[in-house]
């Protein structure tokens, strides 16, 4: 006979969840409350990949010894040969080889901040550069000429001290005169030669003066159509077909758009048929700009982190090193926020997937690629970026708090055991925690999987142990203690020498009830 006052079995009350690391990348545009499972609140040092989320590479020093911050870099190819040039105090380096630098190729200049294009004609290829205080620069593949030093390289027609930018189109030189609405341009295959002017005072209606110069495809890649298009610092682009601008019946203006200011003289990059351009609305594509309204936030690629672009902008959008970076073998889009000297950092988007991030520990002025690598310059050093698994022989720091979820209850509970799935080489230097009820505090306590070495049959443990030189899942369950109606994953990292990715989140959970 059964004890009628025996109790019934106590059924289970904790609840698992799992839920992927965030590679929706970082959400600064939404409310906390409305964030996608797979967004981050910060993702800091970890790139948003496709299925995880991946520590960052790191970099090492390619060229060092500049006697202060490289401004600028300038890579030249000549068909056999590709060259980079960095400027450094009113000094131009070979910054090619790695290693130390050696004697300036040109000294003397007035500032470190210049513009550059090639060109190649019956006579060469020419890497030319202007900063708009100095007369244009020219490198002949073997040595460094300037605006005046005899034939090929003289100008006449405009000073170019007074140009700060340039560009190539239809193998055509183009120097942008400072602080004016005025352009100049060079007879066709030439680097020297009588410049015309082509006036766009009449045509602009907010005046201001023209920072910058672009080549587009207006069929975005269908058709031999390219167009040249200059736009001013007040955020008017003017957008000109032209087969030869000698002829009345060799250019035309097919319009002018009001876009949002441009940040910087190095505002755009090829990105594809199209181009991009930052802008105090953030980074707009020029397709989608010419056919929309400037108050269609969802033109801009950077909708999805648009309050902290705005922020950056309004802060610092008066410093010097804002500039675009496409870097194709890792489907990355970078564009270089310059906070301050030394604590410049770098919006990140994975191409694939259109996520963002936000490098920290990169302090650079400006970025190249060449040979297809990213390089950045900064104070005293080129570096070659995404190179290695630390920064300079130091720890890469990573932070992510992914989005608060009520994982499926309003009610408040309390979150019992934590663990997160990483893969590793390694051993990884890793804390962990969870946030509640959308308090952004960096709260983390050490995870408990440490790994002394590599796993060895009948003493390594599952979960824990390295069974090999691969990446190798390493998961361990840690206690918590957390009580809140949200929850929010945090993840923070201090590693060098190995990878390391996100996989995945498990959380135990006890539900209770409303208060």
């Amino acid at each position: 006979m059964l004890n009628s006052f025996a109790k019934a079995p106590r059924q289970q009350a904790s609840q698992t969840v799992t839920v992927a690391a965030p590679i929706g990348g970082w959400n600064a545009r939404d409310a906390l409350g409305a964030m996608d499972a797979l967004d981050a609140v910060t993702l800091q040092n970890f790139w948003p990949g496709t299925n995880s989320v991946i520590l960052r590479n790191g970099y090492t020093k390619h060229a060092t010894g500049f006697p202060s911050t490289v401004e600028s870099l300038m890579p030249y190819s000549s068909g056999t040969a590709n060259k980079l040039f960095a400027v450094s105090d009113g000094k131009i380096y070979d910054a090619t080889s790695s290693g130390a630098i050696g004697a300036a190729a040109v000294s003397g200049l007035s500032n470190s901040q210049f513009q550059y294009t090639n060109i190649t004609t019956a006579g060469g290829s020419y890497l030319m550069a202007v900063n708009g205080a100095d007369k244009l620069q020219i490198f002949d593949g073997t040595n460094w000429h300037e605006d005046g030093d005899g034939s090929p390289y003289d100008i006449t027609g405009v000073n170019t001290a007074n140009c700060s930018n340039i560009l190539l189109f239809k193998n055509r030189i183009w120097l942008i005169e400072n602080g004016s609405l005025k352009v100049w341009y060079l007879p066709i295959n030439a680097i020297g030669g009588a410049a015309v002017a082509l006036d766009m005072t009449t045509l602009v209606q907010l005046g201001g003066y023209i920072m910058a110069g672009m080549t587009w495809t207006l069929d975005a890649g269908y058709g031999v159509d390219d167009n040249l298009a200059f736009i001013t610092n007040k955020g008017e682009l003017v957008l000109w077909r032209l087969t030869d601008p000698t002829t009345p019946t060799g250019i035309s203006m097919v319009g002018l758009w009001k876009l949002g200011a441009p940040i910087g003289r190095r505002c755009y990059t090829k990105f594809g048929g199209d181009l991009l351009i930052i802008t105090q609305d953030g980074i707009v594509p020029m397709s989608g700009a010419l056919q929309s309204s400037r108050l269609d936030p969802r033109v801009s690629i950077t909708n999805k982190i648009q309050y902290a672009v705005s922020q950056a902008v309004s802060l610092y959008g008066d410093n010097f090193g804002w500039c675009l970076l496409y870097y194709p073998k890792e489907n990355q889009l970078l564009m270089n926020v310059p906070i301050s000297a030394g604590e410049e950092q770098q919006y990140v988007m994975n191409n694939i997937t259109k996520s963002w991030c936000n490098f920290t520990g990169w302090s650079a002025t400006c970025w190249e690629l060449f040979n297809d690598n990213p390089y950045f310059g900064g104070n005293g050093y080129v570096a070659a970026a995404w190179n290695g698994n630390a920064d300079d022989s130091t720890d890469i720091n990573g932070f992510a708090l992914q989005s608060f979820q009520t994982y499926g209850t309003a009610l408040q509970k309390q979150c019992k055991m934590i663990r997160y799935h990483i893969q590793s080489d390694g051993t990884p230097s890793v804390f962990g925690d969870v946030n509640v009820d959308y308090n952004l505090a960096d709260e983390a306590a050490q995870l408990n999987f440490s790994i002394s070495n590599y796993g060895v049959w009948d003493t390594g443990l599952w979960d824990a142990a390295l069974w090999g030189s691969g990446l190798v899942p390493i998961a361990n369950w840690q206690g918590a203690t957390n009580i809140g109606y949200t929850f929010a994953p945090l993840l923070k990292t201090a590693t060098q020498g190995i990878q390391l990715q996100w996989v995945a989140t498990d959380l135990v959970f006890e539900a209770g009830g409303v208060l």
